[in-house]
């Protein structure tokens, strides 16, 4: 029997996809699942493609050619530490496994580093871009032994997006590389969605636009510096309708924004990194200040504020809200990528921060245009310290930065909440401050709990008895 090139262990939605991928690429493909339902038909697709159905995990492993190449997608947590349980025993030195979920990064360190010792290679791999990425072109941030990356990279750059005829995966660096570049552009995404949600609010409630009117602007905004995935399905969002009500779908849906971790390890890590990552928390906690539906309806009928109406020229305030919209998704990029040059340096991962922009060009949910801007930005230093501080992303901060505080302004005066557009300007205001009362802090530090300080005027570290 011909021996398929690639293994996939895990059959649902993404892993069924990237199968259907990497045949359409050439690649004979053997799947292997827990549930035999998905192996029927993971088995009556194979009829007519290049894909074999296994339905033991020794049958699937006699499947595959040496060295063995194979994806897990399955859940992280206990469903991945089982799979690779039930693997690592029956492979030969050199074969390799790929851990294709959101594993937390941390994990993925200590299993490349049991495997590593076993002679076996191991990838943790962030895939982005959702069903239909797997299927036509996801972006790929695979990190482990760079052999390992040498067995999978003529798979993964035919299976990837592509954009301007590159593929979106490149080696992120060992270990867990590729798992932690992939929770911070999750990061990244929390920030970016929260910014869009906000923008929503001030355009519906703040100025009364309806559905059809905001399909129109976000269909605008796709046009300009502002064109991105995210950008464009919000668009869509408000051209669908539900057929049995006739009401708008995005109208019908409750107010709770689920999430399902990585946006919050994103957050947990930027602490224990002292990585100042504002906007990106500020996502996260309105995630969960969301899901407080019922709290949040009796303190509607008790606490009060200002009527949600926006004043001024519409037009103009259309305007505002798009500058600021693109100001403050800067600001929420430069943390990410602030964030990623601090943990280059903790972990040792040796990130390249220009090739991290260029694959996230396509295939993933944070794809847009001024990522190209991005790429170039590092592509001239990839040594530098925050985006802000690039001489094309500066000018482009210091013309937004007034819309920005409008925006924010309206917000407040509004009584919108805007968590991520205030946090955006806040570190904006913070990072370009050469002066912050952190002396204050410090002294009441020293002052209760003789924690010391150091000073402007002198060598040293000091301390006063303040009473």
């Amino acid at each position: 029997m011909q021996k398929a090139n690639f293994g996939v262990m895990g059959l649902g939605v993404m892993g069924h996809m990237l199968a259907l991928n990497m045949e359409r690429n050439g690649f004979r493909v053997a799947g292997y699942d827990l549930d035999p339902a998905k192996v029927a038909t993971f088995g009556e697709e194979g009829k007519t493609k290049n894909l074999v159905a296994c339905d033991s995990l020794e049958s699937f492993l006699k499947t595959l050619e040496h060295p063995r190449r194979i994806l897990i997608m399955v859940p992280a947590g206990k469903p991945i530490e089982s799979a690779i349980n039930s693997l690592k025993t029956q492979l030969s030195k050199g074969d390799l496994l790929i851990d294709g979920g959101n594993t937390y990064f941390q994990d993925t360190e200590l299993r490349s580093r049991e495997l590593d010792l076993m002679g076996i290679n191991y990838i943790g791999t962030g895939v982005s871009g959702g069903e239909q990425g797997a299927l036509w072109g996801p972006s790929i941030m695979p990190g482990g032994q760079l052999q390992a990356w040498d067995l999978v990279k003529p798979v993964f750059e035919a299976i990837a997006a592509k954009v301007d005829g590159e593929p979106c995966v490149a080696y992120m660096g060992p270990r867990g590389a590729g798992h932690y570049v992939k929770m911070v552009h999750n990061g990244i995404e929390y920030g970016d969605m929260q910014l869009i949600a906000e923008t929503y609010d001030l355009l519906h409630r703040g100025l009364d636009l309806t559905n059809p009117e905001l399909h129109g602007v976000f269909t605008d905004w796709n046009k300009g510096d502002l064109e991105s995935y995210l950008i464009e399905i919000t668009a869509d969002i408000f051209s669908r309708y539900d057929q049995q009500t006739n009401k708008a779908i995005v109208d019908l849906i409750l107010d709770e924004a689920a999430q399902k971790g990585t946006g919050k390890w994103t957050s947990q890590n930027s602490f224990d990194l002292g990585a100042p990552i504002p906007t990106i928390n500020a996502a996260v906690e309105s995630r969960i200040i969301s899901s407080l539906k019922d709290e949040r309806m009796t303190a509607s009928g008790l606490l009060v504020g200002p009527k949600a109406q926006i004043k001024g020229d519409k037009t103009q305030n259309i305007a505002f809200i798009r500058d600021a919209l693109y100001t403050a998704k800067i600001c929420s990029y430069a943390q990410g990528f602030a964030m990623l040059r601090m943990a280059s340096k903790e972990y040792d991962y040796d990130l390249n921060y220009s090739e991290i922009a260029r694959i996230w060009r396509g295939g993933c949910i944070i794809r847009a245009r001024f990522l190209n801007d991005i790429r170039d930005a590092f592509k001239r230093n990839n040594g530098l310290t925050n985006l802000m501080v690039d001489p094309e992303f500066s000018a482009k901060m210091n013309r937004g930065q007034a819309a920005l505080r409008s925006v924010v302004s309206m917000a407040a005066e509004s009584g919108i909440p805007a968590l991520a557009f205030s946090s955006a300007l806040a570190y904006y205001d913070a990072y370009r401050s050469d002066r912050l009362p952190a002396n204050l802090t410090q002294a009441q530090r020293d002052y209760f709990g003789a924690h010391t300080y150091r000073r402007l005027d002198k060598e040293g570290i000091f301390h006063t008895e303040w009473n």
